[in-house]
């Protein structure tokens, strides 16, 4: 009942200004597992040229310009789990682009998939980023019984720091988390319109123009190239294509035990044991912001010189 409440008072905050007031969870997800190294877990899927892993692993950039975007994809396929990053959007003139993390098995069965997506929608000086939320089965999207396009404006603004976009996908439900704070719950009515086969996790920026920002009435502007967004913390956990039957679904109630979350996954992909901890409220700090790649760096001061309809900042 606690999450459901959770549930209501996150609709209320899609405000059009960011709030310094973020909702108190009161269950923190994202704290009982260990964040996994980059190529642990993932693989550049395209626009090598535009990804940058930082020495450790344990965070990546990646950037659109007018030659191309970027995307990484996970190395497994999942049939359940919970599959989390923080994320630090691009500020300044971004309509047009799309920052995306996202289950999905389009490779798999192509026109014919079922994909969960957190997608960013770029934006104008002085706009706040939207958040949208889609979930398709099947190759359908329709809005009446798949569930797709619900749109968030956040509370605070998330071209500052990094924060933490989570998905989890059991037998019963979707739940999409921002900070660990639940904003959408998807059950599972039918067979028909609930995802059940493996999939995998993606991250993406790329160019959707004829659609992202206010239906298209503002396209990418390639004189605020290269538009960039960083990704840290990866969480990957759940049972693979290949686990055994024995490896049980996540869970997502607030009333597990630690002992509870550790069993639910005696088999699992990306991450080896966790680390479990109960805590009544998270220390708050700000996440470490990986050093920008050389090139990127040299862009941007060229840029600087020559650019200035917008402040071009990371």
């Amino acid at each position: 009942m606690a999450l459901f409440h959770l549930l209501w008072l996150s609709s209320l905050i899609t405000t059009a200004h960011y709030s310094n007031a973020q909702p108190s969870p009161g269950y923190y997800p994202n704290l009982r597992f260990r964040p996994v190294r980059f190529y642990h877990g993932f693989t550049n899927l395209w626009g090598p040229q535009h990804q940058w892993v930082s020495g450790d692993q344990s965070s990546v950039t990646i950037w659109l310009d007018r030659n191309s975007g970027s995307g990484f994809k996970s190395i497994r396929a999942f049939r359940n789990g919970y599959f989390a990053a923080s994320i630090k959007l691009q500020r300044g003139y971004t309509a047009g682009v799309i920052t995306a993390f996202y289950l999905s098995n389009n490779e798999a069965h192509p026109g014919f998939h079922d994909e969960v997506d957190m997608e960013f929608l770029g934006t104008t000086p002085g706009e706040p980023y939207t958040l949208q939320t889609n979930v398709y089965v099947r190759g359908s999207g329709d809005g009446r019984i798949i569930g797709r396009e619900m749109k968030f404006h956040l509370w605070f603004d998330p071209t500052a720091n990094f924060h933490s976009y989570a998905i989890l996908w059991n037998q019963m439900e979707l739940i999409f988390f921002v900070d660990d704070v639940p904003i959408r719950r998807y059950a599972r009515w039918s067979a028909a319109t609930f995802p059940r086969r493996p999939m995998w996790v993606y991250g993406s920026i790329w160019d959707a123009s004829s659609w992202a920002t206010d239906d298209g009435k503002y396209r990418a502007d390639y004189r605020f190239q290269p538009f960039v967004s960083q990704f840290t913390r990866f969480v990957a956990r759940g049972c693979t294509s290949a686990s055994p039957p024995s490896c049980r679904p996540a869970p997502s109630s607030p009333g597990l035990r630690p002992s509870a979350w550790a069993s639910a996954w005696p088999c699992v992909g990306l991450n080896a044991a966790p680390r479990l901890r109960l805590l009544p409220r998270p220390q708050t700090r700000p996440l470490p912001h990986p050093r920008m790649p050389a090139p990127l760096t040299a862009m941007k001061q060229k840029m600087k010189k020559t650019l200035s309809p917008v402040t071009f900042r990371f």
